[in-house]
Parts: structure tokens; C-alpha cells; sequence
């Protein structure tokens, strides 16, 4: 199985509202938690192939490009 980028959310800004209203009130780490939790819920649901290409996708956006 290969991992969609494409959006599958009916309603993605209702998706991010719950997300951002999850986080209210945490502090950093707690907040830290919370991302790391749901990552690890998602990874499971989606199972060992999808998360790990999910990762590596992840990474390569948020690495620095050279100059």
C-alpha cells in the first residue's frame, strides 16, 4: 500500500479547529505529547508501510534546501 496525499477529509478546516482546540491550554510539552500521541495513533491505523513512507515524506518537507 502506498501512502494518499490526497485530502480524503470532508472537512478539512474542521479537522484543523479540533486539532488547534485540542492543543489549548498545554503547555510545550504537553502540547509535544499530544502531537507525538496522535502520530502514533495514525501510524498504527495506517500500519507499518504507509507510516514509514509518511516519515520519510515528512522529513524531506521539513529539511533545509541548500543556499
Amino acid at each position: 500500500m502506498t501512502l494518499s496525499t490526497e485530502s480524503r477529509l470532508a472537512d478539512p478546516d474542521a479537522v484543523y479547529a479540533a486539532l488547534l482546540a485540542a492543543h489549548r491550554g498545554l503547555d510545550e510539552a504537553a502540547s509535544r505529547r499530544l502531537d507525538a500521541a496522535l502520530v502514533i495513533l495514525l501510524a498504527n491505523h495506517v500500519g507499518d508501510a504507509v507510516a514509514t513512507e509518511a516519515i520519510r515524506l515528512a522529513r524531506e518537507a521539513v529539511e533545509p534546501t541548500p543556499g
